[in-house]
Protein backbone atom coordinates (compact mmCIF):
# COMPACT_ATOMS: atom_id res chain seq x y z
CA UNK A 1 0.00 0.00 0.00
CA UNK A 2 1.05 3.59 -0.67
CA UNK A 3 0.46 6.53 1.69
CA UNK A 4 0.12 9.92 -0.01
CA UNK A 5 0.14 13.20 1.92
CA UNK A 6 -0.58 16.82 1.02
CA UNK A 7 0.70 18.78 4.01
CA UNK A 8 -0.64 22.32 4.08
CA UNK A 9 -0.17 25.03 6.66
CA UNK A 10 -3.40 24.19 8.49
CA UNK A 11 -4.36 20.66 7.47
CA UNK A 12 -2.95 17.40 6.16
CA UNK A 13 -4.89 15.66 3.43
CA UNK A 14 -4.07 11.96 3.18
CA UNK A 15 -5.04 8.83 1.36
CA UNK A 16 -3.88 5.22 1.20
CA UNK A 17 -3.80 3.40 -2.12
CA UNK A 18 -3.40 -0.24 -2.97
CA UNK A 19 0.00 -1.08 -4.42
CA UNK A 20 -1.22 -0.70 -8.02
CA UNK A 21 -2.31 2.88 -7.10
CA UNK A 22 -5.74 2.33 -8.59
CA UNK A 23 -7.94 1.95 -5.53
CA UNK A 24 -8.23 4.23 -2.51
CA UNK A 25 -8.67 2.20 0.67
CA UNK A 26 -8.69 5.10 3.13
CA UNK A 27 -8.51 8.88 3.18
CA UNK A 28 -9.10 11.90 5.35
CA UNK A 29 -8.22 15.45 6.34
CA UNK A 30 -6.63 16.06 9.76
CA UNK A 31 -5.19 18.99 11.68
CA UNK A 32 -2.19 17.33 13.37
CA UNK A 33 0.52 14.72 12.88
CA UNK A 34 -0.92 12.56 15.67
CA UNK A 35 -4.40 12.61 14.12
CA UNK A 36 -2.82 11.51 10.84
CA UNK A 37 -1.12 8.54 12.45
CA UNK A 38 -4.34 7.52 14.19
CA UNK A 39 -6.36 7.79 10.99
CA UNK A 40 -3.94 5.73 8.93
CA UNK A 41 -3.55 3.07 11.63
CA UNK A 42 -7.33 2.66 11.64
CA UNK A 43 -7.37 1.20 8.13
CA UNK A 44 -8.24 -2.49 8.17
CA UNK A 45 -5.52 -4.73 6.78
CA UNK A 46 -3.01 -1.87 6.61
CA UNK A 47 0.25 -2.93 4.95
CA UNK A 48 2.16 0.21 3.99
CA UNK A 49 5.26 -0.09 1.84
CA UNK A 50 5.86 3.47 0.63
CA UNK A 51 4.98 7.07 1.39
CA UNK A 52 5.22 10.12 -0.84
CA UNK A 53 4.33 13.60 0.27
CA UNK A 54 4.27 17.25 -0.63
CA UNK A 55 4.69 19.83 2.12
CA UNK A 56 4.51 23.61 2.30
CA UNK A 57 5.51 23.50 5.98
CA UNK A 58 8.92 24.47 7.30
CA UNK A 59 11.78 22.05 6.76
CA UNK A 60 11.82 21.35 10.51
CA UNK A 61 8.09 20.55 10.68
CA UNK A 62 8.30 18.36 7.59
CA UNK A 63 11.31 16.54 9.01
CA UNK A 64 9.48 15.82 12.26
CA UNK A 65 6.52 14.38 10.37
CA UNK A 66 8.76 12.17 8.23
CA UNK A 67 10.50 10.87 11.35
CA UNK A 68 7.14 10.00 12.91
CA UNK A 69 5.99 8.21 9.77
CA UNK A 70 9.16 6.14 9.60
CA UNK A 71 8.93 5.24 13.28
CA UNK A 72 5.24 4.34 13.13
CA UNK A 73 5.15 2.36 9.90
CA UNK A 74 8.78 1.45 9.07
CA UNK A 75 8.45 2.77 5.51
CA UNK A 76 10.55 4.82 3.13
CA UNK A 77 9.32 8.38 2.59
CA UNK A 78 9.87 10.42 -0.57
CA UNK A 79 9.22 14.17 -0.51
CA UNK A 80 8.43 16.22 -3.62
CA UNK A 81 11.02 18.89 -4.44
CA UNK A 82 11.00 22.03 -6.63
CA UNK A 83 12.02 21.64 -10.27
CA UNK A 84 12.65 23.92 -13.22
CA UNK A 85 11.05 21.44 -15.61
CA UNK A 86 9.14 18.19 -15.24
CA UNK A 87 6.83 16.06 -17.37
CA UNK A 88 6.86 18.60 -20.17
CA UNK A 89 6.03 21.60 -17.95
CA UNK A 90 8.48 24.47 -17.47
CA UNK A 91 8.22 26.31 -14.17
CA UNK A 92 7.35 29.94 -14.89
CA UNK A 93 8.65 31.54 -11.69
CA UNK A 94 11.78 33.70 -11.92
CA UNK A 95 13.09 31.69 -8.96
CA UNK A 96 11.55 28.28 -9.61
CA UNK A 97 12.11 27.02 -6.07
CA UNK A 98 9.83 29.75 -4.68
CA UNK A 99 6.72 28.46 -6.44
CA UNK A 100 4.60 26.66 -3.83
CA UNK A 101 5.02 22.92 -4.21
CA UNK A 102 1.29 22.29 -3.97
CA UNK A 103 0.71 24.72 -6.87
CA UNK A 104 3.51 23.12 -8.87
CA UNK A 105 2.08 19.63 -8.47
CA UNK A 106 -1.47 20.78 -9.23
CA UNK A 107 -0.44 22.40 -12.49
CA UNK A 108 1.66 19.34 -13.40
CA UNK A 109 -1.42 17.20 -12.83
CA UNK A 110 -3.64 19.58 -14.78
CA UNK A 111 -1.34 19.69 -17.81
CA UNK A 112 -1.07 15.89 -17.75
CA UNK A 113 -4.85 15.40 -17.66
CA UNK A 114 -5.57 18.13 -20.22
CA UNK A 115 -2.80 17.21 -22.65
CA UNK A 116 -2.77 20.89 -23.54
CA UNK A 117 -3.38 24.41 -22.28
CA UNK A 118 -5.06 24.64 -18.90
CA UNK A 119 -6.12 26.97 -16.13
CA UNK A 120 -5.78 25.46 -12.66
CA UNK A 121 -7.85 27.05 -9.89
CA UNK A 122 -7.23 25.80 -6.35
CA UNK A 123 -9.63 26.83 -3.56
CA UNK A 124 -8.15 26.41 -0.12
CA UNK A 125 -7.25 28.79 2.67
CA UNK A 126 -5.83 30.89 -0.14
CA UNK A 127 -7.00 30.71 -3.75
CA UNK A 128 -4.49 30.25 -6.54
CA UNK A 129 -4.75 30.44 -10.31
CA UNK A 130 -2.07 29.08 -12.66
CA UNK A 131 -1.88 29.25 -16.45
CA UNK A 132 -0.10 26.56 -18.46
CA UNK A 133 0.20 26.96 -22.24
CA UNK A 134 -0.19 24.12 -24.70
CA UNK A 135 3.58 23.78 -25.08
CA UNK A 136 4.03 23.32 -21.32
CA UNK A 137 5.13 26.86 -20.48
CA UNK A 138 3.84 27.90 -17.07
CA UNK A 139 2.90 31.55 -17.60
CA UNK A 140 2.59 32.32 -13.90
CA UNK A 141 -0.45 32.87 -11.76
CA UNK A 142 -2.28 34.75 -9.04
CA UNK A 143 -2.92 34.31 -5.32
CA UNK A 144 -5.74 35.84 -3.33
CA UNK A 145 -7.43 35.13 0.02
CA UNK A 146 -9.85 32.23 0.06
CA UNK A 147 -13.15 32.15 1.94
CA UNK A 148 -11.53 31.16 5.27
CA UNK A 149 -9.06 34.05 5.14
CA UNK A 150 -11.62 36.61 4.04
CA UNK A 151 -14.16 35.77 6.75
CA UNK A 152 -11.49 35.47 9.44
CA UNK A 153 -10.05 38.87 8.61
CA UNK A 154 -13.49 40.43 8.95
CA UNK A 155 -14.09 38.59 12.21
CA UNK A 156 -10.71 39.68 13.56
CA UNK A 157 -10.93 43.35 12.64
CA UNK A 158 -14.66 43.98 13.09
CA UNK A 159 -15.88 43.41 16.65
CA UNK A 160 -19.54 42.88 15.84
CA UNK A 161 -18.98 40.13 13.27
CA UNK A 162 -19.44 36.92 15.22
CA UNK A 163 -21.14 33.81 13.88
CA UNK A 164 -20.59 30.06 13.60
CA UNK A 165 -19.94 27.70 10.71
CA UNK A 166 -23.55 26.49 10.52
CA UNK A 167 -24.83 30.05 10.12
CA UNK A 168 -22.20 30.65 7.42
CA UNK A 169 -23.33 27.56 5.51
CA UNK A 170 -26.97 28.58 5.65
CA UNK A 171 -26.15 32.10 4.50
CA UNK A 172 -24.83 30.74 1.20
CA UNK A 173 -28.06 29.01 0.27
CA UNK A 174 -29.04 32.17 -1.63
CA UNK A 175 -27.10 35.02 -3.21
CA UNK A 176 -29.43 37.97 -2.66
CA UNK A 177 -28.41 41.03 -0.63
CA UNK A 178 -27.90 40.00 2.98
CA UNK A 179 -30.33 41.09 5.69
CA UNK A 180 -28.11 39.90 8.54
CA UNK A 181 -24.40 40.34 9.13
CA UNK A 182 -23.59 36.70 8.46
CA UNK A 183 -25.50 36.83 5.16
CA UNK A 184 -23.81 40.06 4.10
CA UNK A 185 -20.31 38.80 4.93
CA UNK A 186 -20.58 35.30 3.50
CA UNK A 187 -22.34 36.36 0.32
CA UNK A 188 -20.01 39.31 -0.19
CA UNK A 189 -16.94 37.11 0.17
CA UNK A 190 -18.36 34.53 -2.22
CA UNK A 191 -19.11 37.17 -4.83
CA UNK A 192 -15.53 38.42 -4.55
CA UNK A 193 -14.30 34.86 -5.05
CA UNK A 194 -16.50 34.34 -8.08
CA UNK A 195 -15.38 37.66 -9.54
CA UNK A 196 -11.78 36.48 -9.23
CA UNK A 197 -12.65 33.29 -11.10
CA UNK A 198 -14.42 35.09 -13.92
CA UNK A 199 -11.40 37.36 -14.37
CA UNK A 200 -9.11 34.33 -14.68
CA UNK A 201 -11.39 32.81 -17.31
CA UNK A 202 -11.40 36.05 -19.28
CA UNK A 203 -7.61 36.16 -19.18
CA UNK A 204 -7.30 32.52 -20.27
CA UNK A 205 -9.61 33.15 -23.23
CA UNK A 206 -7.39 36.07 -24.17
CA UNK A 207 -4.47 33.64 -24.39
CA UNK A 208 -6.08 30.60 -25.96
CA UNK A 209 -9.62 31.39 -27.10
CA UNK A 210 -11.72 28.41 -26.05
CA UNK A 211 -8.91 25.87 -26.47
CA UNK A 212 -8.07 25.22 -22.86
CA UNK A 213 -9.25 23.11 -19.95
CA UNK A 214 -10.29 24.55 -16.59
CA UNK A 215 -9.58 22.55 -13.44
CA UNK A 216 -11.17 23.25 -10.07
CA UNK A 217 -9.60 21.71 -6.99
CA UNK A 218 -9.43 22.35 -3.25
CA UNK A 219 -12.01 22.25 -0.49
CA UNK A 220 -14.11 25.22 -1.65
CA UNK A 221 -14.22 24.35 -5.37
CA UNK A 222 -17.94 23.61 -5.10
CA UNK A 223 -18.62 27.28 -4.30
CA UNK A 224 -17.72 28.32 -7.84
CA UNK A 225 -18.45 25.23 -9.91
CA UNK A 226 -21.85 26.48 -11.10
CA UNK A 227 -20.33 29.54 -12.77
CA UNK A 228 -17.79 27.37 -14.61
CA UNK A 229 -19.96 24.47 -15.85
CA UNK A 230 -17.32 23.41 -18.37
CA UNK A 231 -14.66 22.94 -15.69
CA UNK A 232 -13.33 19.60 -14.52
CA UNK A 233 -13.57 19.26 -10.74
CA UNK A 234 -10.62 17.14 -9.59
CA UNK A 235 -10.40 17.15 -5.77
CA UNK A 236 -7.11 15.21 -5.75
CA UNK A 237 -5.28 17.13 -8.47
CA UNK A 238 -2.24 17.65 -6.23
CA UNK A 239 -1.99 13.89 -5.79
CA UNK A 240 -2.00 13.44 -9.58
CA UNK A 241 1.07 15.67 -9.76
CA UNK A 242 2.62 14.04 -6.69
CA UNK A 243 2.59 10.64 -8.40
CA UNK A 244 4.40 12.21 -11.35
CA UNK A 245 6.99 13.96 -9.20
CA UNK A 246 7.60 10.98 -6.91
CA UNK A 247 7.18 7.74 -8.90
CA UNK A 248 7.67 4.67 -6.75
CA UNK A 249 8.46 2.15 -9.46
Amino acid sequence: MILELDCGNSFIKWRVLKADARQVVGEGVVDSDLALLEGVKGIEGLALRFCRLVSVRTAEETGELIARLKAAFEISVVCAAPAEEMAGVRNGYEEFERLGLDRWLALLGGFHLASGACLVLDFGTAVTADFVAGDGDHLGGFICPGMPLMRNQLRTHTRKIRYGDLAAERALERLVPGRTTVEAVERGCLLMLRGFVLTQLEMARGYWGENFTVFLTGGDASLVSEIVPEARVVPDLVFVGLAMACPLS
